[in-house]
């Protein structure tokens, strides 16, 4: 994978205020029912970056969640290696940006 389609990691310093729409790592497990060696792997990876607020568990977006789930029901039903999954993930992200940008472009154009 390109460095241009990884995520870097963020740092967060002890007294930063977290919002309280981050999840916890348990938390995240639950909702993605994904086994902690594939999550490490995939942070590894760069492909879900959690905040690491000083001194505390890892905190991830929810929207990660939704990724995550994306991402095991690609790997599952078609068989995919780990980069595959994420690859497929990133592209499938990528179109909907881009048809998202074509439909605000043609919204301008109308009459």
């Amino acid at each position: 994978m390109s460095k241009r389609g990884m995520r870097t990691e963020i740092s967060v310093p002890a007294d930063f205020m977290v919002p309280s729409d981050y999840i916890s790592w348990a938390q995240f497990l639950e909702r993605t029912g994904v086994h902690p060696s594939l999550l490490g792997e995939l942070i590894e990876l760069g492909w879900v970056c959690p905040l690491r607020p000083a001194g505390q568990d890892m905190l991830f977006r929810p929207a990660d969640v939704y990724r995550l789930q994306k991402f095991r029901r690609l790997c599952r039903d078609f068989d995919l290696t780990v980069i595959g999954g994420t690859i497929v993930v990133d592209l499938l992200e990528r179109i909907d940006c881009l048809e998202r940008k074509i439909r605000d472009l043609e919204r301008l154009l109308a009459p």
